[in-house]
């Protein structure tokens, strides 16, 4: 179980490292379009930090398993919430953005396959 929970944390830390550092430096054209849909810059920064702290935790929590669980239940928290807000936008609905608009329901379960591995291996 311990090596299913390795492969799922740095699975998941890997993803939301590259989702939130843009978000977190308010480059690149993800910040843009979410500040372009009303959400503040502090906002769309907090979210960023949110997903590089899950990250980081996640790999942490390899060797501490209460810290990646911590952080891949944050991570869940943050994407339950940018599910919220594509259900918002009308995103699955629409089939130019229903691909972008996927990624939060996969890391949702990323993240709780990642926490249920890894409470397993204690």
């Amino acid at each position: 179980m311990y090596i299913a929970a390795v492969i799922l944390s740095v699975v998941l830390a890997l993803a939301s490292l590259a989702a939130g550092a843009p978000k977190a430096q308010l480059k690149g054209s993800v910040p843009d379009e979410l500040m372009g849909k009303g959400l503040s810059a502090g906002l769309v920064r907090l979210i960023g930090v949110s997903e590089v702290a899950a990250g980081a935790g996640l790999i942490a929590g390899i060797w501490w398993q209460p810290l990646g669980i911590a952080a891949a239940a944050g991570m869940l928290v943050v994407m339950l919430g940018a599910i919220g807000y594509h259900v918002k936008w009308g995103d699955y609905a629409d089939a130019a953005s229903r691909g972008a608009a996927t990624a939060p329901v996969l890391f949702s379960l990323l993240a709780v396959a990642a926490g249920a591995t890894l409470a397993a291996s204690q």
